[in-house]
């Protein structure tokens, strides 16, 4: 729909859009060369697009964070600027402690990259700064991000229990804050019971489950070893039991079937699936298949906390796959609860595509 302009702006402009019959629609991004043409900033005709503009909206998303929010109360870990969410769309931003990590996810932010840092640097005072753009993404915007050597890591605090943070590694900006107030409920769950986490990641729900929950055992499985490295250091920091083992989930779960084994509560939190709307259907098999293993070790009247985090596919579509899933495993589903990310990821009314994570909590019979 929209009409590439006889002159081309370079990636990244700030453009004004026009709709067919002439009527003016808005400010924003133009990118001729991105899937996504055009990202809209605003569509008040008095609105300018410029440093002040980006200084209110950042002011904004932090004073969302720090004084309506209040999460300095409960971490010093949390998304500062969530993109769309936050009308600054393709801009990403995490505080873990002293140190800011920046992800840029479209040319136009990348273009005011030194405003942004220079806005950071007035509301987080000496703090640590890291920023990068995945490499996928540069290609598809057209900017070439050089990313600085990683900063050492950074150890936080969320609720109580620490963890060591090390941004510049594979892992998206260092942390899953998104699933802060999932991992908090969780843990009562888990009382003197037996833990299976399942694509643990840095070992967030399962550190929850043995500080916080109290739980008897506690399983930590995922089959990449460095970050598994990580979620051994972030155990230790807390004192907490848990086991790790490095495993496809596939061939464990299917073993433990086999040989019998039950667990009272079975996490599994796998890593986005696919950013292609044409692979939703193979990525909700793939969910298909783990879920129905993953079912298949919940004892009766045990508890499956299943998530997504792709955002392609819906809340619908995800537990209609869950409801397939029990079919096929022959269990019975009962869906206590579906969450989603922290308060610190909104989405806008208008833009529900920022509303990504699934978290499905359910009695399994």
């Amino acid at each position: 729909m929209v009409e590439k302009p006889e002159q081309k702006p370079k990636p990244g402009s700030i453009v004004e859009v026009y709709n067919r019959d002439g009527t003016f629609a808005g400010r924003g991004f133009y990118n001729g060369h991105s899937r996504i043409a055009l990202r809209m900033l605003t569509e008040d005709p008095d609105e300018a697009i410029d440093e002040h503009y980006f200084r209110r909206k950042i002011g904004e998303a932090i004073r969302l964070r720090r004084d309506l929010l209040k999460l300095d109360a409960v971490t010093n870990a949390y998304r500062v600027v969530h993109s769309e969410g936050d009308g600054l769309s393709g801009l990403v931003v995490d505080r873990y402690g002293d140190l800011l990590v920046i992800e840029y996810f479209s040319a136009g932010m990348w273009r005011i990259r030194d405003l942004v840092r220079e806005i950071f640097d007035e509301h987080f005072p000496n703090s640590r700064m890291y920023w990068f753009a995945e490499e996928h993404v540069g290609k598809q915007e057209s900017f070439d991000c050089h990313a600085p050597a990683p900063p050492d890591a950074s150890i936080i605090e969320e609720y109580g229990l620490k963890f060591k943070v090390q941004p510049g590694t594979k892992h998206k900006t260092g942390f899953f804050c998104d699933q802060r107030d999932n991992r908090l409920l969780l843990a009562p769950f888990c009382e003197d019971a037996r833990v299976l986490d399942l694509c643990c990641n840095s070992g967030g729900f399962a550190i929850y489950a043995k500080v916080k929950g109290q739980a008897k055992e506690v399983i930590g499985v995922d089959l990449d070893e460095e970050i598994l490295e990580i979620a051994k250091a972030n155990a230790q920091l807390n004192k907490a039991k848990v086991r790790f083992v490095q495993a496809d989930i596939f061939p464990y779960l299917r073993d433990a079937h086999v040989n019998g084994e039950q667990f009272d509560v079975v996490i599994l939190d796998p890593a986005k699936m696919t950013r292609d709307r044409e692979q939703v259907i193979p990525a909700l098999k793939k969910y298909l298949d783990m879920n129905k293993l993953a079912l298949n070790v919940v004892k009766p009247g045990g508890v499956l906390v299943t998530c997504s985090c792709t955002g392609l596919v819906s809340e619908e579509q995800f537990l209609d796959m869950l409801r397939r899933a029990a079919f096929y495993a022959n269990r019975r589903v009962q869906v206590i609860e579906v969450r989603g990310a922290g308060r610190d990821h909104p989405f806008m009314a208008h833009a529900p595509e920022s509303r990504y994570l699934k978290t499905v909590f359910c009695r399994v019979e």
